[in-house]
């Protein structure tokens, strides 16, 4: 494994790859890699002939009150794990290197931002789509690898790049979760022994959902409140909604549409978020 931590370095160790003709495929992360990441690491080699993988915490993607400062991190376990996954090119930029002195250029998304998350973290979204755009300029990778959990910045990140003809394929990848259900995130080590059983309730209601609609329930008023009549364990929850798969918007009446039940709750003082997918086709 090769590891580069400039733009420069980066782009000669492509170019090499490029000339031998390889598929590239690209897993962006903010690092504390979890099995989460190295499911999404597993499909880009499964599927891709070299794999690069970025580890850059985005300062902006988080709000002046969140969590940046003290977000986890582990660098050697990292890219030990990188190394035993098979991962290629190793890119660790500096914030100095991604966002050079007097830098002011930022990508706007347009509605898909807005709702779900976008409503309470504003700038995230910018920040999100601003990083990635910068990062594919930089790999100029043929697939790069999402994971579903952060579903509206799947969605987020498929519009920018057929709204700016970035030539890059982008895959969604199922949520991994723990043997009791609790989708995979970096932030669940900020739970307590009563917070992570508390948590647990988020995946149980999104669960409960689904079951009553492959059980042919079809009315969102009740998917809905099987979901919200699971969520007890949190301490509050930010929103619990039925929304359009592709476009975000909010539904009513009844599911006829590719949809996604999302969820954003505190558990303590940890913001977690998941979301179940409900095709009716």
């Amino acid at each position: 494994m090769r590891v580069v931590h400039n733009v420069a370095e980066l782009r000669i160790a492509v170019k090499a790859m490029r000339e031998e003709g390889l598929r590239i495929g690209f897993v962006p992360t903010m690092g504390f890699l979890h099995e989460g990441h190295g499911s999404l690491i597993r499909q880009c080699k499964s599927r891709c002939d070299a794999t690069v993988v970025s580890i850059f915490l985005n300062p902006t993607q988080f709000g002046p009150n969140e969590d940046l400062s003290k977000y986890p991190q582990d660098l050697e376990a990292d890219q030990s794990l990188c190394l035993k996954l098979g991962v290629n090119l190793l890119f660790l930029p500096t914030v100095a290197e991604m966002y050079p002195s007097a830098f002011q250029t930022f990508i706007e998304p347009g509605p898909v931002a807005e709702p779900l998350c976008g409503k309470y973290r504003p700038g995230h979204f910018r920040g999100v789509a601003t990083v990635v755009a910068k990062l594919f300029n930089m790999v100029q990778p043929d697939l790069a690898f999402f994971g579903q959990k952060d579903l509206q910045q799947t969605v987020v990140i498929k519009r920018m790049v057929k709204d700016l003809n970035l030539p890059v394929d982008i895959a969604v990848v199922p949520t991994l979760r723990e043997p009791d259900g609790l989708a995979l995130s970096s932030r669940n080590v900020y739970l307590s022994p009563d917070e992570r059983k508390r948590a647990l309730c988020i995946s149980l209601g999104l669960f409960a959902a689904e079951a009553a609609f492959l059980a042919g329930d079809r009315d969102i008023a009740s998917l809905l409140t099987h979901a919200t009549e699971c969520l007890w364990g949190v301490d509050e929850i930010q929103y619990c909604e039925l929304v359009d798969a592709q476009s975000l918007e909010p539904l009513v009446g009844q599911v006829d549409r590719a949809a996604a039940i999302c969820v954003a709750a505190y558990v303590g003082s940890t913001r977690l978020i998941d979301n179940i997918l409900l095709n009716p086709n």
